[in-house]
């Protein structure tokens, strides 16, 4: 009786168990169940320029300044612009931060990615420019002669003293396509970039999250277009820490008598995302559809 009921916790453990790896799994492959990009998505996700974000509105405190160091959705916070700016009640700022670039890799920080994660990294970074990431919007409530209270109208982020404030601007809410991606799709002939970083620092990024990649309005990218994910095989610019090269050293891990050059094999489709903002030299690519993590150092093309 024992071993039967043993059995039975077993296979019930195995059912429970894939029946999460299943959906986890389905997670990755899931197309987006509206037809744009959500608000949090569009206003939430950050861009990169090398166009300095001007530094003269910004922050100033909040209510409850004397414990608080940080605001979110619905506190009143104070900035530095009030009706000798032209500020009225009822005006919306955007809120916005100047990012470090510190790379998060199994819960620990890299700072400045002085460890590249792939070959180009650092110096793709630079060309890019500045991360401004998106903290959240604000509404005025009062306005004073220098100053004016605003409430936190969406927050993306705890926001800080010193945050920049700027003229609230409507983006664009780009049309999700109905394709099916293309596991086997040919190159399309256009311009191809690689994955630079993603909004949450981390190395790696799966459906519905941020990436940036260095092609933007300079190179012609425009809101609502749709990049490809790709990655090749046996290149030297690897997207894991490995041995380089692993596969045709280890005898049995699939080495062959002939080492085939990455130009020489099929690339491995990894999915695709549609351009939410540009800069000069950069997008903000929402990842609509993943088969697996797509990392930073994977490229993309424009489909």
């Amino acid at each position: 009786m024992q071993t039967k009921l043993s059995y039975r916790i077993i296979t019930i453990g195995l059912r429970v168990g894939l029946g999460v790896l299943a959906l986890a799994a389905a997670g990755y492959a899931q197309q987006p169940s509206t037809t744009t990009p959500s608000p949090a998505d569009l206003y939430c996700s950050g861009v990169v320029t090398d166009q300095a974000v001007p530094g003269d509105s910004y922050i100033i405190s909040g209510e409850d300044s004397r414990y608080k160091s940080t605001f979110s959705t619905e506190d009143y916070i104070y900035i530095n612009q009030g009706a000798e700016h032209g500020v009225k009640v009822g005006d919306q700022f955007d809120v916005v931060r100047a990012t470090t670039g510190a790379i998060t890799v199994g819960g620990i920080v890299r700072k400045g990615a002085t460890t590249p994660w792939f070959k180009y990294e650092n110096m793709l970074n630079r060309a890019m420019g500045t991360r401004y990431a998106d903290i959240g919007r604000l509404r005025v409530v009062h306005v004073e002669a220098k100053t004016s209270v605003a409430q936190i109208a969406l927050g993306c982020d705890l926001m800080q003293r010193g945050d920049l404030v700027r003229p609230f601007a409507a983006r664009p809410a780009p049309q999700f396509h109905s394709a099916k991606l293309d596991l086997f799709a040919a190159p399309s002939g256009k311009k191809t970039a690689m994955v630079v970083s993603t909004k949450d620092s981390m190395v790696l990024a799966g459906p519905n999250k941020i990436i940036y990649v260095n092609l933007g309005s300079a190179q012609g990218v425009n809101v609502g277009d749709y990049f490809r994910v790709f990655r090749y095989q046996g290149t030297h610019n690897e997207t894991s820490y490995q041995i380089q090269n692993m596969n045709y050293k280890a005898y049995g891990f699939g080495s062959t008598p002939v080492a085939y050059k990455w130009d020489d094999l099929p690339r491995q489709v990894m999915g695709e995302g549609i351009v939410l903002r540009t800069g000069p030299n950069s997008s903000t690519v929402l990842l609509t559809t993943t088969r697996e993590e797509v990392f930073i150092g994977d490229y993309v093309e424009v489909e």
